[in-house]
């Protein structure tokens, strides 16, 4: 669907700015999304907003959108910029989920430069930790993050996936987040001066931001070589690492992406929910999504909304394993309701949508086996840390 607005709602450009959204009339987009991208195509400076089949309404912009512009508005990115999703070959002897899942370490403990200075995962670091920031390193955070075990299922491109080094039945660890306070921290800064509006020093802000996108790689990496080592896998280097909440610029544009990966030739995991399957695609988005494509399924109801239709019709044993048999770790009952399978759009109706319009050709699905979000409730803290220098278990 594709919308042009009035030129009075193009603040200085002489231009009106476009609205376009790649999904099918079958695909749930809410009218509030669309509002959003109306709004944030009013802007002064706009270019072109390009909403992504995940589209749904977020906190003062769109999320699963692409936005082009002559001005760079930290608020279209929101508070996790660096957030993203990276994708860690793993190979495993034997695999038993129960156990693996007693297994997994806890990934709400930080892990401490100096408390835990022999720990096996800082062997991922290279060079200094983006902006000193210490606070949440190595933690998944919560909302829709997480941490995932999981099974290549289908190969639809054997080429690309061989590319990948991936073939069906390999393991494969999904990791889901963010710059655990650093960006908030970034945006503050900004929005206690400024509000809502540009920064009035792009190249200030940039340099921040860019620490922020660095710290969520390196926060995605240790946390693939913590779960690694606990479950006795070697740590392996990613195969996908794509952040979908940043400010690329692009041919003197600022494209702010919040909930939209880069879709301009690179490999892509598309994220579904722990309950189905995920997709791995070879993304080809051009000008017109504004280089973008879909980040994941993309919620169709409100954490509100989905917490009490939840209880309405789901126990917590029920949401703790899957309709495709997985294992879900998280002691937090309340986040087990809001992020059930229920509570997104089809990931199906989304790639096919990236399929319908050219964006994206699908490489492989990958099956949940566990996926983490919090520790298990009442599980005793057990150590996670593998010293240098000591075998494992």
């Amino acid at each position: 669907m594709s919308e042009h607005h009035s030129p009075g709602e193009s603040l200085s450009s002489s231009k009106p700015a476009t609205v376009t959204v790649f999904a099918s009339p079958a695909s749930w987009i809410e009218s509030d999304a669309l509002e959003q991208c109306r709004q944030v195509a009013a802007l002064d400076g706009m270019i072109h907003v390009a909403g992504m089949p995940d589209l749904h309404p977020g906190k003062g912009a769109p999320i699963g959108a692409a936005m082009a512009s002559s001005v760079l508005y930290p608020h279209l990115v929101g508070s996790d910029i660096g957030c993203g999703i990276a994708v860690f070959p793993f190979r495993l002897k034997r695999v038993v989920p129960e156990r693996l899942a007693a297994r997994f370490p806890d990934l709400d403990r930080p892990l401490d430069p100096e408390q835990d200075a022999d720990d096996r995962a800082w062997d991922v670091l290279r060079g200094a930790i983006p902006a000193g920031h210490l606070d949440g390193l190595a933690t998944v955070g919560r909302g829709n993050h997480f941490v995932e075990l999981a099974r290549v299922d289908t190969v639809a491109h054997p080429g690309h996936a061989s590319r990948l080094g991936l073939d069906a039945g390999d393991l494969v660890l999904i990791v889901h987040s963010g710059s655990r306070g650093l960006g908030e921290r970034i945006l503050r800064a900004h929005t206690s001066v400024h509000g809502a509006g540009p920064a009035p020093d792009p190249d200030v802000y940039l340099a921040a931001h860019d620490d922020a996108v660095r710290w969520g790689s390196l926060n995605r990496r240790l946390l693939a070589a913590r779960v690694a080592h606990a479950l006795g896998a070697e740590p392996t280097e990613p195969i996908v690492d794509q952040c979908h909440n940043l400010v690329e610029v692009r041919d003197g544009v600022y494209l702010h992406r919040k909930g939209a990966a880069p879709g301009d030739g690179r490999d892509v995991l598309i994220a579904g929910t722990r309950g189905t399957a995920s997709y791995l695609v070879a993304a080809h988005a051009g000008p017109d999504a504004n280089h973008s494509v879909a980040h994941g399924a993309g919620r169709k109801m409100s954490r509100a909304d989905a917490l009490r239709r939840g209880r309405a019709k789901h126990t917590v044993e029920e949401l703790r394993r899957t309709p495709v048999g997985s294992l879900v770790v998280c002691g937090d009952r309340q986040l087990l309701f809001e992020e059930a399978p229920t509570a997104y759009k089809r990931i199906e109706q989304v790639i096919g949508d990236l399929v319908e319009h050219r964006l994206a050709t699908p490489v492989a699905t990958t099956t949940p086996v566990i996926t983490y979000k919090t520790p298990a409730a009442g599980a005793t803290p057990r150590p996670d840390r593998q010293r240098r220098g000591r075998s494992r278990s």
